[in-house]
Formats: structure tokens, C-alpha cells, sequence
């Protein structure tokens, strides 16, 4: 399949996610961005995934968790931003 220069890949498609969920994408993008969904399956399903992921998250609060368990996800979202390369 010859690819289109104004093709969104996958990729860009993940780092675009987020904007695309909140409304924030501009309409050119948000175009390219559906265009994308609709011939792949893959980023549907990774689209629903982070629908549902975002959903559930919403529903969360801090008091709801267990005092260890908080502060296993701060623990494991600290090394994550070491590793990516964000502040410590």
C-alpha cells in the first residue's frame, strides 16, 4: 500500500490520543486522526482501550486507596518519569 504524505502512522496516533479524547485537536488532525481509524483496526481497539482506561481512572480517588498502594503508584510513577526522562 503506497501511503498518502498526510497520513497519520500509528505512532502519531498515540501521542495525538489524548487531544483527540479531550476535543482539543485542531480540525485538520482531528480529520487524519479519524481518516487513521478508519482503516486501522489496531488503533481502534488502542482508542477504546484508553476510553475505558480513562473512565475507570476518573472514578478513582486518592482516599479510595489503600495507604501502601498509593504509595506503590507513586513509587513505580517516579521511576517511570526517571526512565523517560523527566524530573526526578
Amino acid at each position: 500500500m503506497i501511503s498518502n504524505p498526510d497520513d497519520l502512522s500509528c505512532k502519531e496516533l498515540v501521542e495525538l490520543v489524548t487531544s483527540y479524547l479531550e476535543g482539543t485537536l485542531p480540525p485538520s488532525e482531528r480529520t487524519r486522526f479519524e481518516m487513521h481509524l478508519a482503516y486501522c483496526e489496531w488503533c481502534r481497539i488502542y482508542l477504546r482501550q484508553m476510553r475505558e482506561t480513562a473512565r475507570l481512572a476518573g472514578r478513582l480517588s486518592e482516599e479510595a486507596l489503600l495507604p501502601d498502594k498509593r504509595e506503590e503508584l507513586i513509587r513505580i510513577f517516579r521511576g517511570w518519569k526517571r526512565s523517560a526522562g523527566g524530573d526526578p
